[in-house]
């Protein structure tokens, strides 16, 4: 080999440090924050984080130019599809009851350099959604005061004709921000009080709304001579779709408050489904008022159902559809500015970024450090940029959050449950499981318990027919099958976004492709749904694993894959930042890191599923140097 060239065991070793997997620990419950939060405060802390300006600008830009009266379909549509992710972080909130949300599931199950992307887009995305909510606040706050705030700001200080600043520096929004986060830094208890007053009113404006508009409703606006309940037709509602679904992003707030709940293995799948049914429920009807009190082509997509109030002669409700659009978008503002930190906070406790934010304040238990330097830099973005050319990355991170929880539910299904009690007198020291890839990570069993019912082994039912995937070491046949499963689903995500044209493919080639990719996702899923999966009777469990999840993914990538090219190239140089970061700092100080023993480092490392780590940690030299394993151990040694 060439000289200064690394050797194929560093590589291999170093591979094995990106793929390095988070214990699941038994003792979940225990932390450094306060568990305060109810049922009730995860599920307001939900609904406000999903019903804000959409429910006031949303309804009336797609009902106007995409949709029309149909825009009720389209958000029933896009409140399933959202039910598919929902469920993935119900389940993962229930079993791992930790702040960190789609971060901290992605690295129990897929590996430690994919957590950390997916924990720094999430921060990009609370940073980037927390400022645009912000500005969209000050600018309706200021619209109600005839644009009197704008107009003295601009002639004071003039107006900006720079690349990405804004047009004249936003004051009122960067002093929402600030004050927004010294109230949410005085703890979670301060934080789910605001939350709950603010929803109340929100709620009760949109009661109203509801109300009121069912009196004044005219169904002949749903009629022929109106252009119909679908006057764009069914593309028209695949395309508000499209963007009905980003108006039910905020649900995972709530996973993200786990550590913080009193009982997360019930409280978070309720608050979750309770949540998305009534923020479904507000859109849905909403948008039906809208469309039924005034004609559908005649909204303003700016204020919609404040004109619509105007143009029937209740001018005075436009007062209650103001108090309610300032209140939901201040339940966003405190659902981002409350996630954000214990995000940062999951990272910097694990190593994988500056500890300076995993400090908790005694008195208040939470993060104040991260709450007040997030704080700060929201501030800052709403203060001095143009946001709406950075709005795009609120849907990519997003998305792609979406598409590693649902995988990382298919992983975790087809692993092995840790032991739920400590070994016995007859143990001399803990099972070990060795885990030197992601491949490693799947495998469940060894030769002595291949007859034993495990998760990741054929069915036995099925063995006499499919037993060529029988004859694979337990996990291969898994490990095989998600990755095409993924592959096939960006496939056809492809074709379906895409479509002939847009690949330059004839006819016959184009219709090939959809066949070929549409039948390698089905024959995934067949060989996933052939194995025995993990079951838990204390936990919540998602229904029809894989196919669930695997409809998520194949849902968020069809997405993905039609936001701009722009939005990938930001996107992209953001991921190269968060590398730099993450090999410039998170790699070395991650506790995964420091856990493993000095004579294992060099092979691989050891994760122990029952007890601490720390207490239960012993030296384990190379597999040339110990004698060879008994078959009842678990996992196989990687040779040095």
């Amino acid at each position: 080999m060439a000289q200064g060239l690394p050797s194929a065991a560093s590589l291999s070793r170093f591979c094995q440090k990106l793929n390095r997997l988070k214990p699941l620990e038994e003792s979940t419950m225990d932390t450094s924050l306060q568990r305060c939060l109810s049922m009730l405060d995860l599920t307001l802390l939900g609904v406000g984080g999903m019903v804000g300006s959409g429910l006031y600008v949303l309804t009336g830009t797609v009902a106007k130019e995409m949709a029309g009266p149909a825009v009720l379909v389209s958000f029933t549509v896009a409140a399933v599809a959202s039910l598919l992710a929902a469920l993935c972080y119900a389940e993962f909130g229930a079993r791992v009851p930790r702040t960190g949300s789609a971060y901290l599931f992605t690295y129990v199950s897929m590996g430690e350099l994919w957590a950390f992307l997916i924990g720094w887009n999430v921060l990009l995305e609370y940073l980037i959604g927390g400022a645009a909510v912000a500005r969209a606040w000050s600018g309706y706050l200021d619209a109600i005061f005839s644009h009197q705030i704008r107009n003295f700001t601009e002639a004071h200080l003039g107006v900006w004709q720079v690349p990405l600043l804004a047009r004249y520096p936003d004051f009122l929004a960067a002093g929402i921000l600030i004050l927004a986060s010294a109230f949410v830094s005085c703890g979670a208890r301060v934080s789910s009080w605001l939350n709950h007053t603010f929803s109340a009113i929100s709620l009760g404006a949109i009661l109203f709304i509801i109300t009121l508009g069912f009196i004044l409703a005219r169904p002949h606006n749903w009629s022929a001579e109106e252009g119909g309940f679908a006057p764009f037709g069914f593309s028209g509602i695949l395309a508000g779709t499209a963007t009905c679904f980003y108006a039910f992003v905020g649900f995972d707030v709530i996973a993200a408050s786990s550590e913080e709940a009193r009982n997360p293995k019930r409280a978070v799948p309720m608050a979750i489904a309770i949540s998305l049914s009534l923020a479904a429920s507000a859109y849905i009807l909403v948008s039906a008022v809208l469309t039924l009190m005034v004609p559908w082509h005649s909204l303003d997509p700016d204020s919609a159902l404040a004109d619509a109030f105007y143009r029937r002669g209740y001018s005075w409700a436009g007062f209650i559809v103001a108090v309610g659009s300032i209140c939901a978008m201040n339940t966003v503002l405190l659902s981002n500015l409350f996630s954000l930190p214990r995000i940062v906070y999951a990272m910097a406790t694990d190593g994988l970024f500056f500890q300076l934010f995993a400090r908790v304040h005694p008195r208040t238990q939470v993060p104040v450090v991260g709450i007040l330097v997030f704080g700060v830099l929201m501030a800052l973005l709403a203060l001095l940029l143009d946001l709406e050319a950075l709005v795009q990355f609120l849907s990519i991170g997003t998305l792609l959050a979406y598409t590693f929880v649902a995988t990382s539910i298919i992983v975790l299904r087809f692993q092995k449950a840790s032991p739920s009690s400590s070994p016995g007198p007859s143990s001399p020291g803990p099972l070990t499981k060795e885990h030197s890839s992601f491949s490693d990570h799947l495998q469940l069993v060894g030769t002595g318990q291949a007859a034993a019912s495990v998760p990741g082994q054929l069915r036995p039912a099925l063995r006499p027919y499919l037993g060529f995937l029988s004859r694979c070491s337990p996990g291969t046949a898994v490990v095989w099958a998600l990755s095409i499963l993924v592959v096939s689903a960006i496939t056809l995500g492809c074709v379906l976004v895409f479509g002939d044209s847009a690949l330059h493919l004839p006819r016959w080639a184009y219709l090939l492709l959809l066949l070929l990719s549409f039948s390698m996702f089905l024959l995934s899923l067949l060989v996933l749904g052939a194995h025995q999966q993990q079951h838990q009777q204390d936990t919540f469990q998602i229904p029809l694993v894989p196919l669930t999840p695997a409809l998520s993914i194949l849902l968020n990538i069809c997405l993905m894959l039609k936001l701009s090219y722009l939005t990938w190239l930001r996107f992209c140089i953001w991921l190269l930042v968060g590398l730099a970061v993450y090999f410039g700092y998170g790699i070395w100080h991650s506790k995964e890191n420091l856990r493993e023993p000095l004579g294992l480092t060099a092979t691989r490392y050891v994760v122990f599923p029952s007890g601490s780590l720390e207490e239960t940690v012993q030296a384990v030299q190379p597999s040339s140097q110990v004698p060879a394993p008994e078959p009842s151990c678990v996992g196989q040694p990687a040779s040095p």
